[in-house]
C-alpha cells in the first residue's frame, strides 16, 4: 500500500469531466480517477483554502463524526471494478467504511488524515508521466497561476 498526496483537481476536455489526480508521496506513480463536479469542487475549496458561507456535505460529515466521539484515522483506495474505483474511510478501531473515492479524499483533506492506495489498484491504473511532461505541466500550472484577465486584452481595447 502506497500513502498518496492530492496533485489537484482538472478537467478533462472535451468532455469537461473533472479528474482528481493522485500522486505516491515516495514513488513515481500518478492515479488518476474521474470523479463527479461536486466533489471536484469540495475538494477544490479545500485544497485552495476556500470557507464557503455554509458547509458542504464533507464539513458536515467531518462535524458528525467528532459528535459520534469517533476518529478517522486514513482513506484507502481499494480496488478497481469495470472502471469503477472503490474506497474505504478508516476510524479508530479498524471500523470501516466503503465510500466512494472522491467522497473519501474531500473527507481526508479537511480532517488531515493520509490517503493510501493499494497496491493492485496502482498497478492496475497508476500512470508514470515522463519528467519533461512533468516539468511542462508545472510550468503551465505556474504561468497560469501568474496571469490576469487583463493580460490577454489587446492594445485596443
Amino acid at each position: 500500500m502506497s500513502e498518496m498526496r492530492v496533485v489537484g483537481v482538472r478537467v478533462e476536455l472535451p468532455a469537461n469531466q473533472p479528474i482528481l489526480l493522485l500522486r505516491e508521496t515516495e514513488g513515481e506513480r500518478y492515479l488518476p480517477i474521474w470523479i463527479g463536479s461536486v466533489e471536484a469542487t469540495a475538494i477544490a475549496l479545500e485544497q485552495q483554502g476556500v470557507r464557503p458561507a455554509r458547509p458542504l456535505t464533507h464539513d458536515l460529515l467531518k462535524e458528525v463524526i467528532g459528535a459520534l466521539g469517533r476518529e478517522l484515522e486514513q482513506v484507502v483506495i481499494t480496488d478497481l471494478r469495470e472502471g469503477t474505483f472503490f474506497a474505504e474511510l478508516v476510524f479508530d478501531g479498524n471500523v470501516r467504511v466503503s465510500a466512494r473515492p472522491s467522497d473519501s479524499v474531500a473527507l481526508a483533506l479537511r480532517v488531515g488524515v493520509p490517503i493510501h492506495a493499494v497496491d493492485a489498484v496502482l498497478e492496475e491504473a497508476g500512470l508514470i508521466i515522463p519528467d519533461e511532461q512533468e516539468d511542462e505541466v508545472e510550468k503551465f500550472r505556474e504561468f497560469l497561476e501568474s496571469v490576469s484577465p487583463e493580460d490577454f486584452r489587446g492594445a485596443d481595447t
